[in-house]
């Protein structure tokens, strides 16, 4: 099983990243930074979890009311005010676990009490690069943006994934084939990516009622281990213990040769969108080309790990992780 042992470095945004995104409208002036949410004067527990509530200044946080709902606006309406008057922040609460160390923002719509959620985060080079590469090579849009050294995130709604094992994967209306096929495909593009730390709290489970049954969808909700680790199997859900479960469910209702055609089928998907998104997606390889992703340590042994996995001896000569993600996408087209 895996284990993750130490704390990511996190890496700073840079004029290259900052260059990529304006190019590609990530980039806006916001009226508030993540450090000004950080000058809370009390908090407390918000219920068994690991955020708690924070509380400001009277004065301090009709400002920040102001701000956040203005920030909204432009994550849902590219910065129509006039959709603000009617909102307002119901609550804001801060992570003390993770990279990221995020703030949630609920948002309140006054006229009906209907919510929504976003966060503010701290910027990091690793996070953002794992945005994009969710946004161009898997089914998923993220929608975000930073301003300086701080990043906004639109909320990934689903049931979040050690939830989900508690409380619904062995429940009789589960259509387990189908999540299992979702398991599989997400573990296919976890590995292609190079996206680490997939365990099930890091991600989501989206239900989608057909017509005649559901669809699954399983989301990562968490970027910060994109392209750092050095082991293989960081790259591969189905190593964690905390999704045992799912592997489980997946070896008993999948037979050995509908695993294959489903990670076929992914790899294909894959390759499709590396086609449609070429140019889009040179572009954010010739800027991670540039930028320090990892350890001289993690690189040399991620690279040998999967020259051995692709048997492919050109993984030895690469000498970032930026180089190796670019080989790992490159070896689909190769099958």
């Amino acid at each position: 099983m895996n284990e993750i042992f130490e704390k990511k470095k996190c890496y700073p945004l840079t004029p290259n990243v900052k260059k990529y995104l304006k190019k590609y409208g990530r980039t806006f002036k916001l009226p508030l930074a993540y450090e000004t949410l950080m000058r809370y004067t009390d908090s407390f527990p918000l219920g068994n979890t690991l955020w708690v509530t924070v509380m400001y200044k009277q004065e301090e946080f009709i400002e920040i009311n102001q701000a956040l709902c203005y920030i909204y606006s432009l994550l849902k309406t590219e910065g129509d005010i006039s959709v603000m008057e009617h909102l307002r922040v119901d609550r804001i609460d801060f992570c003390l676990f993770g990279n990221s160390n995020p703030f949630r923002i609920k948002i309140i719509n006054n006229f009906n009490d209907n919510y929504d959620y976003f966060y503010v985060k701290k910027t990091d080079v690793s996070r953002i690069f794992g945005l994009e590469l969710e946004d161009i090579l898997s089914p998923n849009k993220v929608n975000y943006f930073i301003d300086k050294n701080t990043l906004i995130e639109e909320h990934i709604s689903g049931i979040p994934g050690d939830d989900y094992i508690n409380s619904e994967v062995n429940h009789p209306k589960t259509n387990k084939t189908r999540l299992a096929k979702e398991f599989i495909k997400f573990n296919e593009r976890c590995f292609y990516t190079l996206l680490g730390d997939m365990r099930a709290y890091n991600f989501v489970v989206e239900i989608t009622h057909d017509f005649d049954d559901v669809q699954y969808r399983i989301r990562s909700i968490d970027f910060d281990q994109q392209c750092y680790e050095g082991k293989k199997k960081i790259y591969l859900p189905q190593f964690y213990k905390e999704n045992l479960k799912f592997v489980e469910l997946s070896i008993t209702v999948l037979n050995p040769q509908t695993i294959l055609q489903y990670q076929i089928e992914e790899q294909s998907r894959i390759v499709r969108r590396m086609k449609h998104e070429r140019h889009m997606l040179n572009d954010l390889f010739d800027t991670m080309d540039k930028e320090t992703l990892s350890s001289i340590e993690n690189v040399n042994r991620l690279k040998k790990e999967l020259s051995e996995h692709h048997n492919n001896n050109e993984f030895l000569h690469c000498n970032s992780m930026s180089e190796i993600l670019k080989l790992n996408l490159e070896s689909i087209h190769k099958k």
